[in-house]
């Protein structure tokens, strides 16, 4: 199986540092801050970099999962919304919540919400963030 990396480097004090994250790939280097991860500032932060592992990850175990049905999806898009919060004043990823639009010939509404859900508990994410309530939404377009 694959062995993936990826590296952090934080410099300075948790309000007033920085910090920068990269793939190993080299496809991704950002800068990440006290600001871009709990006050909306623009730039990225360990979150968002996991929902798009996430919505990655849904995406391509339900075009598997659907090929497994018999169906060939034409197109799947997922966006993952991951919610940071509080649980006993320390700061967590409280849910994760996947939206999901397929396009898939010949597919029922309800085999398609079956290989869905299915997809949302047996991605390799998915099953990585168990400890985190994920909710979805799918649906053919």
């Amino acid at each position: 199986m694959a062995v993936r990396k990826a590296e952090a480097a934080w410099e300075g004090s948790l309000k007033e540092g920085k910090g920068k994250m990269k793939l190993g790939s080299g496809a991704f280097e950002g800068a990440f801050s006290f600001a871009t991860r709990f006050e909306e500032q623009p730039g990225t932060n360990p979150e968002e970099l996991i929902g798009a592992a996430h919505a990655g990850c849904f995406s391509m175990a339900l075009s598997a999962g659907l090929g497994n049905a018999g169906f060939t999806p034409r197109r799947i898009a997922t966006r993952a919304t991951v919610t940071l919060g509080a649980i006993e004043g320390k700061a967590r990823i409280t849910s994760i919540h996947l939206e999901c639009e397929a396009e898939v010939p010949g597919i029922s509404a309800e085999k398609f919400s079956e290989v869905a859900e299915g997809t949302k508990t047996g991605c390799p994410v998915s099953a990585a963030l168990a400890a985190v309530p994920i909710t979805l939404e799918a649906r053919l377009v």
